[in-house]
C-alpha cells in the first residue's frame, strides 16, 4: 500500500506536481510502520519542500530522515541547501562537508562546499566591519554627555545597520536589546522613534530572536506604554513593532497553531490592550493604535475555523471599555483623548467582534451587554450621562447596526434625539442630530423620521448660526431624500430638491475656509444624494468639487475616505450588484410586489467624463488609500468602472494608473483584492504590458491575475485573468517562468475543460504560449496524462478560436519536443481525420498551423511520414503545395518541403516538375 503510495508520489514529483507528490508522501506517512520507510518518505517530501520554497519544513523532513539512517547522503545533501535558504550558513556547511566525506567525486556536493565557503567569508568580513560601526553608534548612545544631535544621528544609524543582517547580528551580540529598551525611555522623539524602528528591523523575519531575546527584555506594559505616549509618529512606529512583536510570537493568527482556550501571554498582551482604550493617560493616536490591533488580531481571519474564543474572551472582558470610547464626547470635559477617527475606529472593530460570533445565544449576549452599557447611561439624571449613551448608540448604528437598532428601540431613547435636536447647547444637538443621521439607516425608521423629523431638520439646517449644526442638518435632509436608493420610484422629497441639497454641499465643499470637519459631512451628504441620477450629472461636471474632494480625502481624518469612495461609486455607476432577472422581474409585476425602477439617465457614461477630468487626482488618491489601514473596496469598484471601456485604459495607464493598482491589489481586504486584480486584468488585455507596467514591475502583475483563477471569482474574472496571462506569457521566458512559480498551470489546465466556450479557449491560448517553456513541456512528455490528447481533440472542435489555440499549440509542441509526434496517432484514431480537416479548412491560420504539425511528425518519424502519405493528406498537400489564390506563400512552402520529405524517405518518387514543387507520384 505505502510502496504504491511512494511510487505514486515519485511519478508526480518528475511530472512538476510538487503539491500532489507532497499529498501523496504525507498519507504515505500515517500508514508507515516501518523506520525505513519512513525515512525515505521523508527524504523525498523534503526534496518536495525545496521546490516550494518551504525550507523549516525541507530542513525537518530531511532531520527525520538522518534520525533514522545518519548515513543517509541524500537526506544530508537537502538538509544543507535548506539550512544554506535560511541563512544558517555554518549549519550548511558541516552538512555538505559530511556530504563531500561520503562522496568525494559528486560535483554538486563539492560546488556546494564551495558557495557556501564564499558565503561564509563574505558574512565573516561584513561581520567585523559592521562590529566597529555598532560599537560606534552604542558609545555615542550611552554618552550622557554627547550632543542631542549626535545621539540622534546614531540613533538613526542604527536603524539602518538593523535592517542588514550582518548589523542586526552585531547588534545582538552587543547585548542591544537592553540598550534600546533604555532609549525607549529617552525624552526625545527622534531617539525613541528610531529605537522603535531599529526593533523593527531586527525582528522582521526573525522569529527565534523575538521569542528568545526581545520577548525576555521588552514586555507587552512598556511596549503598550511607548505606543500610547505622545506624537503620533511614535506611536506609528510602536504600533509596527507591536504588530511585528505580536506576529512573530503568536503567529500571524494567535488562534492558529495554538489551544483553543487563549495562552496565558495573548490573554495578557489583549488586556493591556484593552487598558490602553479608557485610559486617560493614553493618546488618541495610542488609542487608535491599540483599537487597530484588536482588529487584526482577534478575529478569525476565515469563518472556515469553528473556533472563536478569542472574540468571546474580548467581549466578556473589554466590551464595556470598547463602549466606553466609543460613547465618549469630546467636547464634554472629562473622558479620554480621541482623533477623528477613533469613534469610526470603534465602529469597526465591534463589527468585526459582531461578525465573529457563532448562532443567537452569542449574538444575544452581545445585545445584552451593548444595551445594558446603553440603559445604564441613559438612565443617570443629566444630560451629559444620556449624551454618552446617545453617542454610543451612534457609533454602533455605524458598526453592529442590528445592536445599534435594538439600543435605539430602548424606551425613551427616540424622544430623547428628538428633543436634543431643538436644544440650544450646539454639543447636545450636535449629538442628536448625528445620532438622527444615522437612525435613517433603516427604511421603516426613514419613513418615519421622514415625517416627524424633517421639519425639525429644516429649522436646524435654516436658523441655526452655526456651521456645524448646518451641515450636520443638511447631511440628515440628504440621507432621508435618498432612502429610496437607486429606486427612481421611491423618491422622498419633491422633484428638485435633492438638486438644491447637493448645490448647497458643492458649495460647503468648495469652502476651504470651513474646518475639515464639516466640509467631511458635506461630502457624506453627497455620498447619500448621488444615488440620484441629476446629482450625478451636475456633480462630475463641478470640477472645482471633484478636487477639493480629492484633496479632502488626504486629511488626517480618514473617515471621509467612505463618503468619497461611496460618492464615486455612485458617480460611476460601479455597484457591486447583480442585474435582476428579467424573467424574475416579470413574475414580480405579475404578483404585484414592488419592482425597483432606474433613473432614466443612469446609463450615462459618467466614468468615462470622471476618467478625462480628474483621473490623475483618483490615481493619486488610491496611492494614499493603499498606504492606510483604510482598504476600502469602494476604491476599486471605482478603479474598475473607469477601466471597464477599452478607450479609457490609455488614459489610466497614462496617468500611472497600472503603478497604483499592483499594491492595491497585493495588500488588501480579500474583496478589495479580486476588484484590483480584476483591473489590472483588463488593463494588460488591451495595452502593451511593458509600457503599462515598466521594469521589473511588470513582475508583480502576475501574482494578482493568478489569484482570479479560482473557483470563488466569477466566470469573467476567470476569463480576463487568462486572457492578462497569455499576453504575459507571450513576452519572455522569464515572465513564463515567473506564472510557472506562481503555481498557474495547473489552474489553466482545469479551465481548458470549462464548459463556457470562451473561458476554455482563452485558457488552451494561454497554455499556446506557456507552451514555450521548457518547463511546461516536460508535462507534456510524462507519460500517463490526457494532456496531448485533449490537445488534439480540441484541434477538430468546431469552435475556431480554440482550434487555433489547441492547433497551435500543438504546433509549436512537436517542433519543440520532436518525440512528442510518435505519440499523437495513439491519443485518439480519429488524429488522421482531424488533421486532414485541419489541412483542408478555408480558415488560413489553421491551414498553416496543420501544414506545421504534419511537416514536425514527418521530419521526426519515417514511420509517420508514410502513415501521413498513405492517407488523403498527400494529395491535400499536393494542392497546398501547388499555392494559387487564397494560399499564402508560407503555407504553400512548408507543404513543399513535407513532400520533398517524402521524396527523401523514398516513400513517393518525384514526378516531372517536382523540383518546382509540382505534382507527385507514389
Amino acid at each position: 500500500m505505502t510502496f504504491g503510495m511512494l511510487e505514486e508520489g515519485n511519478s508526480l514529483f518528475k511530472a512538476g506536481d510538487i503539491e500532489g507528490a507532497v499529498c501523496c508522501y504525507t498519507k504515505a506517512l500515517k500508514l508507515s510502520d516501518t523506520q525505513a520507510e519512513r525515512a525515505v518518505l521523508h527524504r523525498n517530501r523534503s526534496a518536495c519542500y525545496l521546490k516550494l520554497e518551504e525550507y523549516s519544513k525541507a530542513e525537518a523532513d530531511a532531520s527525520k530522515a538522518l534520525d533514522t539512517d545518519p548515513g543517509d547522503v541524500k537526506a544530508r545533501f537537502r538538509r544543507a541547501q535548506a539550512f544554506q535558504k535560511q541563512n544558517r550558513l555554518d549549519q550548511a556547511f558541516l552538512d555538505a562537508q559530511r556530504c563531500a566525506q561520503l562522496e568525494p567525486n559528486n560535483k554538486a556536493f563539492q560546488d556546494l562546499l564551495r558557495q557556501l565557503g564564499a558565503q561564509i567569508q563574505q558574512k565573516s568580513a561584513q561581520l567585523n566591519s559592521t562590529d566597529a560601526r555598532v560599537q560606534q553608534m552604542f558609545s555615542l548612545l550611552l554618552d550622557s554627555s554627547a550632543k542631542d544631535s549626535d545621539r540622534q544621528k546614531a540613533a538613526q544609524n542604527l536603524v539602518v545597520l538593523s535592517r542588514d543582517e550582518a548589523g542586526a547580528e552585531q547588534i545582538f551580540r552587543n547585548d542591544g536589546v537592553k540598550l534600546l529598551q533604555k532609549l525607549l525611555q529617552s525624552k526625545l522623539e527622534d531617539v525613541v522613534l528610531s529605537a522603535l524602528r531599529t526593533l523593527v528591523g531586527l525582528c522582521t523575519g526573525h522569529q527565534s530572536r523575538v521569542s528568545n531575546d526581545i520577548h525576555a527584555v521588552l514586555g507587552m506594559e512598556q511596549l503598550c506604554a511607548v505606543m500610547g505616549a505622545g506624537a503620533s509618529t511614535v506611536c506609528l512606529a510602536a504600533l509596527l513593532f507591536v504588530k511585528c512583536f505580536v506576529s512573530c510570537t503568536f503567529g500571524a493568527h494567535p488562534l492558529y497553531g495554538f489551544a483553543t482556550e487563549p495562552s496565558k501571554e495573548l490573554r495578557s498582551m489583549l488586556r493591556h490592550l484593552l487598558e490602553m482604550l479608557p485610559a486617560a493617560n493614553v493618546s488618541g493616536a495610542g488609542r487608535d493604535g491599540a483599537i487597530n490591533l484588536l482588529v487584526k488580531q482577534v478575529p478569525r481571519k476565515s469563518l472556515k475555523n469553528p473556533d472563536n474564543s478569542l472574540t468571546l474572551w474580548v467581549i466578556d472582558q473589554g466590551l464595556t471599555k470598547i463602549l466606553q470610547v466609543a460613547g465618549t464626547v469630546p467636547e464634554l470635559s472629562d473622558g479620554p483623548a480621541l482623533t477623528d477617527n477613533t469613534q469610526m475606529s470603534c465602529s469597526v472593530l465591534l463589527s468585526k467582534l459582531y461578525d465573529d460570533l457563532n448562532g443567537d445565544k452569542e449574538r444575544e449576549n452581545f445585545y445584552k451587554l451593548c444595551e445594558e452599557y446603553v440603559q445604564q447611561h441613559f438612565g443617570r439624571s443629566g444630560l451629559d450621562a444620556k449624551l454618552r449613551a446617545i453617542q454610543t448608540v451612534s457609533v454602533l448604528l455605524q458598526g453592529p447596526s442590528d445592536a445599534g437598532n435594538r439600543a435605539l428601540e430602548m424606551s425613551g431613547m427616540m424622544d430623547a434625539v428628538i428633543s436634543l435636536c431643538a436644544s440650544e447647547d450646539v454639543t447636545h444637538q450636535q449629538v442628536a442630530v448625528e445620532a438622527l443621521i444615522h437612525a435613517a439607516g433603516k427604511a421603516k425608521r426613514a419613513s418615519f423620521i421622514t415625517a416627524n423629523g424633517v421639519a425639525l431638520l429644516k429649522d436646524l439646517y435654516k436658523k441655526s448660526e452655526n456651521d456645524r449644526i448646518r451641515v450636520r442638518a443638511l447631511v440628515g435632509l440628504c440621507k432621508l431624500g435618498s432612502a429610496g436608493g437607486t429606486d427612481f420610484s421611491m423618491k422622498q422629497f419633491a422633484e428638485g430638491s435633492t438638486l438644491r441639497l447637493s448645490k448647497q454641499c458643492r458649495k460647503w465643499l468648495r469652502n476651504e475656509s470651513l474646518p475639515p470637519t464639516s466640509r467631511r459631512w458635506s461630502v457624506e451628504g453627497l455620498a447619500y444624494l448621488t444615488f440620484d441620477a441629476d446629482v450625478k450629472e451636475d456633480f462630475v461636471e463641478d470640477k472645482e468639487a471633484l478636487l477639493a474632494m480629492f484633496e479632502l480625502a488626504k486629511s488626517e481624518d480618514k473617515t471621509v475616505l467612505f463618503a468619497v469612495g461611496s460618492t464615486l461609486v455612485n458617480c460611476t455607476n460601479s455597484y457591486d450588484v447583480e442585474k435582476p432577472d428579467p424573467q424574475m422581474v416579470e413574475l414580480a409585476k405579475y404578483a404585484k410586489q414592488h419592482v425597483p425602477e432606474e433613473h432614466p439617465k443612469v446609463l450615462f457614461a459618467y466614468s468615462s467624463f470622471l476618467c478625462k477630468a480628474s483621473v490623475t487626482q483618483y490615481i493619486c488618491l488610491c496611492y494614499y488609500v493603499s498606504s492606510t489601514t483604510f482598504h476600502l473596496c469602494t476604491f476599486f469598484l471605482v478603479f474598475l468602472a473607469l477601466v471597464e471601456r477599452q478607450e479609457d485604459r490609455g488614459t489610466v495607464v497614462a496617468q500611472g494608473g497600472g503603478k497604483a493598482l499592483i499594491p492595491l491589489a497585493s495588500d488588501n481586504s480579500s474583496v478589495g483584492k479580486i476588484k484590483a486584480a480584476q483591473a489590472l486584468a483588463k488593463i494588460t488585455i488591451t495595452s502593451n504590458p511593458e509600457i503599462a507596467f515598466p521594469g521589473e514591475r511588470i513582475y508583480e502583475v502576475v501574482r494578482p491575475l493568478v489569484s482570479l483563477l479560482n473557483l470563488e471569482c466569477t466566470l469573467l474574472q476567470n476569463f480576463e485573468a487568462l486572457m492578462g496571462l497569455t499576453n504575459l506569457a507571450g513576452i519572455s521566458e522569464r515572465l513564463r517562468l515567473k506564472i510557472i512559480k506562481e503555481k498557474a498551470v495547473p489552474k489553466v489546465e482545469g479551465y481548458m475543460f470549462e464548459e463556457h466556450d470562451l473561458v476554455r479557449a482563452s485558457a488552451t491560448e494561454c497554455m499556446c504560449n506557456l507552451i514555450l517553456s521548457t518547463e511546461v513541456q516536460k508535462l507534456y512528455l510524462a507519460t500517463g496524462s490526457d494532456r496531448l490528447k485533449l490537445l488534439v481533440l480540441y484541434s477538430g472542435e468546431e469552435d475556431e478560436r480554440l482550434r487555433k489555440a489547441a492547433a497551435g499549440t500543438l504546433a509549436m509542441l512537436t517542433a519543440e519536443q520532436p518525440e512528442i509526434c510518435a505519440r499523437i496517432p495513439g491519443t485518439t484514431t480519429h488524429w488522421l481525420e482531424i488533421l486532414q480537416a485541419l489541412l483542408l479548412s478555408e480558415i488560413t491560420d489553421l491551414r498553416h498551423r496543420a501544414v506545421v504539425i504534419v511537416h514536425n511528425m514527418m521530419q521526426a518519424d519515417k514511420s509517420l511520414a508514410e502513415t501521413l502519405m498513405e492517407s488523403e493528406a498527400m494529395e491535400i498537400l499536393s494542392v497546398l503545395a501547388k499555392g494559387g489564390e487564397g494560399t499564402p506563400d508560407p503555407v504553400s512552402k512548408i507543404a513543399q518541403n513535407c513532400l520533398s520529405k517524402a521524396v527523401e524517405y523514398g516513400i513517393i518518387k518525384s514526378s516531372q516538375g517536382q523540383e518546382n514543387g509540382r505534382g507527385t507520384e507514389p
